[in-house]
């Protein structure tokens, strides 16, 4: 694949280390493994993982901002997400998910969602199970060790670190900002990788 066709250049994927997985191998996950490190660590399929976050960025543009959920558990994924809420106007929850959110109309701060994405399946196991409650798609960012369980859409990919987490979100949200065409090319984007990988 040539280099101009990936999202971001290679080396800006390789620099975030989006592509380095875990010792752990799941079955579903080992077809988008291209190969295994001396050391043991599972390596992703980049091009694989530059695909598939096409795939998520066309999907996500079919929907407004405000039928997307976005959960992450994770600590390291919260300032991405917290970004892509803040340019896309997603609802985002980084840290706890209310329970019930998606399911109980009685809530004060129900809403009807109608596609979820997680940062990693197993810390948001309750954003899930309100999902396939309600039988809205479940998009998950997939580590080398995560089931597929309830899962429609995998995007593989290292989603426990925070360069990697901030700048998957990065490409998203400037993917799905042209794709609504809330900006006309990707220089009237504003947001950095800096700002969506560094810490405040």
């Amino acid at each position: 694949m040539a280099e101009e066709e990936f999202l971001v250049p290679t080396k800006q994927y390789l620099k975030a280390g989006i592509h380095i997985g875990t010792k752990f191998r799941t079955k579903y996950m080992e077809q988008f493994i291209y190969k295994t490190r001396p050391d043991g660590l599972a390596i992703l399929n980049l091009q694989k993982i530059d695909e598939r976050i096409g795939i998520l960025a066309e999907f996500f543009s079919q929907y407004a901002p405000e039928d997307i959920v976005v959960a992450s558990r994770r600590e390291n994924g919260w300032n991405a997400v917290n970004l892509f809420g803040k340019y896309t106007g997603v609802n985002t929850f980084a840290g706890r998910y209310p329970p019930g959110i998606m399911t109980n109309t009685r809530l004060d701060n129900f809403m009807e969602a109608k596609v979820l994405l997680v940062t990693d399946s197993w810390p948001d196991r309750n954003a899930i199970r309100d999902a396939v409650n309600v039988g809205i798609p479940v998009v998950a960012l997939c580590d080398t060790n995560n089931q597929a369980t309830n899962i429609d859409l995998v995007i593989p990919c290292n989603n426990k670190g925070k360069k990697s987490l901030g700048l998957l979100f990065y490409i998203l949200t400037k993917e799905y900002l042209l794709k609504r065409g809330l900006i006309k090319s990707p220089d009237e984007f504003k947001g950095t990788i800096e700002e969506f990988t560094e810490e405040e």
